[in-house]
């Protein structure tokens, strides 16, 4: 009977020291991964709100010149037969460009502001 509960008390002496704890190398094995991932992320979130000042000032500027646009627009109608159709074309494509620019800046802005948010 002693021999049994010998047995039986280094058998659960030796399970509990071989069923240890993690180890630094198998966490560190877990954790970099993790680390090289969230790095990564960190760097496109800084490069992406490094942007947001210039796709700002892109938008006002698109804006500045959307309003010039509609200013010449309304100067020329003002006009009205003294204009020819060539400036009223200018001023529609300045204004369409204009448009586009302020529109594509909304959408940067957009996006950046998006990841921002998840950040």
């Amino acid at each position: 009977m002693k021999k049994a509960t010998l047995f039986t008390l280094c058998l659960g002496i030796l399970f509990a020291l071989t069923s240890g704890c993690a180890t630094k190398e198998y966490v560190k094995q877990q954790i970099d991964p993790l680390v090289d991932r969230i790095a990564k992320l960190e760097a496109r979130v800084a490069a992406l709100e490094a942007k947001m000042p210039a796709v700002s000032g892109d938008a006002a500027q698109a804006l500045k010149e959307a309003r010039e646009a509609k200013a010449l627009a309304q100067e020329k109608m003002k006009g009205g037969k003294e204009c020819s159709c060539a400036e009223v074309e200018a001023a529609v494509k300045k204004a369409e460009a204009a448009a586009k620019r302020a529109e594509a800046a909304a959408e940067k802005s957009g996006k950046a502001f998006e990841l921002h948010q998840k950040k």
